[in-house]
């Protein structure tokens, strides 16, 4: 049995899951809905026909802005907050910032832009 985070934000009976999953030959986390049943081919995942929910998130979804992973403490915060203070950090300006990671149906979780987070603000 897999181990659950919370209860799903979009399916009434649903339960957040944490699945270890392979990508590319590398173990991967996978938080996904207990609703949700995917099927794995080369790099695709797809859900199933019985499925009835399509959240998931992937640990390495804010890869883009080197956050190696999300962890399971910030998905349960997720949950159960709506969002989560995640840190990114930029090669750019070779410095870190904050930003807000919230719910997003369509994605999982999406990062506020704009949404300015004081350095001050960090220290929760």
């Amino acid at each position: 049995m897999n181990k659950t985070l919370g209860a799903c934000p979009y399916c009434p009976d649903g339960r957040i899951e944490v699945r270890n999953i392979s990508v590319e030959g590398k173990p991967l986390k996978l938080y996904a809905c207990s609703n949700a049943r995917w099927t794995y081919e080369y790099d695709m995942a797809e859900l199933t026909d019985d499925s009835t929910c399509s959240f998931r998130i992937f640990q390495n979804a804010l890869l883009r802005w080197n956050k190696k992973a999300i962890s399971e403490k910030e998905i349960r915060t997720l949950l159960e907050d709506e969002q989560v203070m995640v840190r990114l950090y930029s090669s750019r300006a070779k410095k870190e910032y904050y930003k807000w990671l919230v719910l997003d149906e369509e994605y999982g979780c999406s990062i506020v832009w704009d949404i300015f987070i004081n350095s001050d603000e960090n220290d929760q």
